[in-house]
């Protein structure tokens, strides 16, 4: 578990984080969005121990991040949003390098980086980093990451920049890593990402927290559920009732169920057919552009 309590940090005159205070539990995927500046790398770089912060606690699975940052360190990955790697290495040397800073033994550097190899669909064909896609190069940066084998992981936008099917690849482990008892804090601006993956989320707007929550938590505080009435008009005629077409049939939109049961009644009363009903309800993206800057 990760417990933050009242995280500050200030750059001379400038807040970039104010009293962050939240419970990541373990194994989870606990996503954290908003606006650029509003201060998600800088907790992230608290996080993982790249910098302290000005005031404030931060207990990890039972460790003072504050008091002993070398031991916390040991236990998480952490990958930037831009990762340099060294690029005139092989990568197996390279993840080889980062197994022996971290203490590892050579036996388990190998089975560890065989692992990340398969689990990755890593196979880099003897091609140095630096002449590696950036697809390719990205899931070097996670594998490193996980080297050690920790069982916190701090990502900062990991597929931002990828191609759509590397995106969707890295998507799907990141699940898979939960599914193994990884705890995972990330970054995304792709916000249907974060809404399909992330078990809580938190919204950070000027280095403040101000919202945290599941996504039907959110919804129910920000947003409200709205209903699409998908039905076919008689003779080709326009209805009179408000709707867009689209295509062969009729969109109605009701915003409570006794607007719903009014449209799909008058449909009905004048010859028209309801197709189907869909539910609707406010996305990630809806409540960030809400709240605003």
């Amino acid at each position: 578990m990760i417990e933050a309590s009242f995280l500050t940090k200030i750059y001379g005159d400038v807040a970039a984080l104010s009293d962050v205070s939240f419970t990541c539990r373990e194994g989870e995927i606990f996503g954290i969005i908003g606006h650029n500046g509003a201060g998600k790398t800088t907790l992230l770089k608290i996080l993982s121990g790249l910098i302290l912060p000005t005031s404030g606690s931060l207990d990890i699975g039972g460790m003072d991040l504050i008091r002993d940052p070398m031991l916390v360190r040991s236990q998480i990955g952490y990958l930037p949003e831009e990762s340099r790697l060294y690029e005139t290495m092989l990568v197996p040397d390279y993840l080889r390098f980062f197994g022996e800073i971290y203490g590892l033994d050579r036996v388990t550097i190998q089975a560890r980086a065989d692992l990340l190899l398969a689990q990755l669909s890593l196979q880099p064909d003897g091609k140095r980093i630096g002449n590696l896609s950036k697809g390719m190069k990205r899931k070097v940066a996670i594998a490193r990451s996980l080297i050690h084998d920790p069982s916190i992981l701090i990502y900062d936008e990991p597929g931002s920049g990828l191609d759509p099917m590397t995106t969707r690849f890295i998507i799907e482990y990141l699940k898979q890593l939960r599914m193994v008892g990884k705890t995972i804090i990330l970054s995304a601006h792709n916000l249907a990402q974060v809404e399909e993956i992330c078990d809580h989320v938190m919204i950070l707007k000027r280095g403040k927290v101000v919202v945290f929550g599941t996504m039907p938590e959110l919804r129910e505080q920000f947003g409200s559920i709205r209903y699409e009435i998908w039905f076919i008009w008689p003779d080709g005629s326009i209805p009179d009732i408000d709707s867009e077409q689209s295509g062969n049939l009729w969109v109605s939109v009701a915003h409570s169920i006794e607007e719903l049961n009014e449209i799909t009644s008058s449909i009905s009363s004048k010859g028209g057919t309801v197709e189907r009903i869909e539910s609707k309800y406010p996305s990630l993206e809806e409540i960030l552009v809400k709240i605003g800057k």
